[in-house]
């Protein structure tokens, strides 16, 4: 039997975790959104997060035998920690989707798989709103992972170091001309690159 413990969104807000369930009869998968501990963990086989709220505990990632593995919808190492659909069109950073090792730091561990993505946002600016491109991401690496499920879940997969500094934000970066997610990215990009030349206009 093998045994998975998925982080993080529940089976309202994933389709992958019924999925996982029925790839194979002999696995069997647990869902929480809470924190664990390295003794739960180490009752499962396989650990995979995604929305996962929590900071998951070193003690876990070094005593494990096997890497947890994390779905992130970013182009790593664009566009780490928190609302990267919304960083990756206002900073003009690539969109797309990564599968990776969870390390120490916040979406820095090793790539597994990832894909990039072009929303070609000139060509479509009167129609993508954050909610709908942040749709897609999801459906993307939701098919990318069942892809090459059994090479996650068995951990027969080959991962490589993330290049260059890329880009990162938290969840307090997020600025205030965001109302909400159903909002015109164009319109946006726009008047956040209005209000940064503000912000840096010298007065003598």
């Amino acid at each position: 039997m093998k045994k998975i413990l998925f982080l993080g969104y529940n089976r309202d807000q994933t389709s992958l975790i019924d999925k996982i369930q029925l790839h194979k009869k002999n696995w069997s998968v647990e869902q929480t959104e809470k924190k664990i501990d390295l003794n739960l963990a180490q009752k499962f086989n396989s650990i995979i997060s995604f929305g996962y709220k929590h900071i998951i505990n070193r003690e876990i990632i070094d005593n494990l035998k096997y890497p947890i593995i994390n779905l992130h919808i970013s182009f790593l190492p664009y566009n780490k920690g928190a609302h990267p659909n919304f960083w990756s069109f206002v900073e003009n950073t690539p969109s797309g989707v990564t599968i990776h090792q969870v390390d120490h730091g916040i979406d820095t561990g090793k790539i597994i798989y990832q894909k990039k993505i072009d929303f070609d946002l000139f060509k479509n600016k009167q129609t993508l709103t954050f909610s709908k491109t942040y749709k897609v991401l999801i459906n993307e690496i939701e098919n990318l992972f069942l892809e090459n499920i059994e090479d996650i879940i068995n951990q027969k997969f080959i991962s490589i170091e993330q290049i260059g500094k890329g880009s990162y934000h938290s969840k307090k970066d997020l600025p205030k001309l965001l109302d909400n997610w159903e909002q015109n990215i164009y319109q946006t990009v726009l008047k956040y690159k209005e209000l940064n030349k503000l912000k840096n206009i010298k007065v003598d």
